[in-house]
């Protein structure tokens, strides 16, 4: 049990640098991904699903520092004395 603990915090973003790492991966998939949508359909409709892809990644991005800055305020009050 020890042992999935352990393999389960690899998968916590605790500071601001993973959470950049994470969002850098997401837009490095996301242009690929609007790249064969450029490629696949040309013109307006490849360059509109292009931008719903970058969208969805500064979407994405201002969640994940939104949640990353509710959890460190929720562990900083927990540990605050009264």
């Amino acid at each position: 049990m020890r042992m999935v603990k352990k393999i389960g915090r690899l998968f916590i973003i605790k500071t601001r640098w993973e959470a950049c790492f994470i969002i850098y991966a997401l837009a490095l998939g996301c242009l690929e991904r609007g790249s064969h949508y450029l490629t696949r359909f040309p013109g307006y409709g490849g360059w509109l699903l292009m931008a719903a892809c970058t969208g969805s990644v500064f979407l994405a991005g201002a969640k994940i520092f939104d949640c990353l800055r509710y959890e460190q305020e929720k562990a900083s009050a927990l540990t605050e004395p009264d």
